[in-house]
């Protein structure tokens, strides 16, 4: 049987268009089973239809907590029968309760070069602290924000005359090749967590990810 993938998003679904792609030319061994967004008008849904995939809305705003919109995602999830859970631009800081249930399991890619620039507006505040490289990491989710172990990153310039959207073209690019090579490697059962930290290949990665000298 092959791994089943569920994805989570909020928006365009670009990650979640690269993941589909690498499943068809069958870089990814697995079956994405199924797509939630807690927006109605994220067009990563569109993208899951035209790929004949499943897809469903569950609204944030139809809950009073936090704790019990993530307690009907979870439920939302167990019916997809999700060997991983891919978050791609889902815009939700998760509950304990929800990163407990599927520890080992969450999967997150961010914007940034962890640990710095966790949360939001990365792409401004690389380049109002005068960075000269930037760039984005694929990690495990834990209860931190934007602080589980990283699995694998990619960096690229920061050229003085850029604005943040040209930085985030940039780093988009990179994100649409190195998360669907991490979902691989899980899919494979080569990667996991074990005490908060990154193994591939039952190596302990690096608290940068792997290949980061690359």
């Amino acid at each position: 049987m092959k791994p089943n993938i569920v994805v989570l998003i909020s928006g365009s679904g670009s990650n979640l268009q690269a993941i589909i792609d690498a499943c068809k030319a069958e870089q990814i061994d697995a079956t994405i089973t199924g797509v939630i967004s807690n927006k109605a008008d994220a067009y990563g849904l569109t993208r899951a239809a035209n790929a004949g995939i499943a897809n469903r809305v569950l609204s944030h705003k139809d809950y009073e907590t936090r704790e019990a919109y993530d307690l009907a995602l979870i439920d939302a999830i167990d019916a997809y029968n999700p060997d991983v859970i891919v978050l791609a631009g889902f815009m939700r800081i998760l509950t304990p309760a929800f990163v407990d249930k599927f520890s080992g399991k969450l999967l997150n890619i961010h914007p940034s070069l962890l640990p710095k620039y966790q949360g939001l507006h990365t792409h401004q505040r690389a380049i109002d602290a005068g960075d000269t490289v930037h760039g984005v990491s694929v990690h495990f989710v834990t209860e931190e924000l934007d602080g589980g172990p990283v699995i694998l990153q990619a960096k690229v310039p920061v050229f003085p005359e850029d604005t943040a959207e040209d930085l985030a073209m940039r780093v988009h690019e990179q994100e649409h090749r190195i998360y669907p090579l991490v979902v691989k490697w899980f899919c494979q059962g080569r990667l996991k967590m074990v005490e908060n930290q990154a193994l591939l290949d039952n190596q302990a990665l690096p608290a940068s990810g792997y290949a980061s000298e690359e």
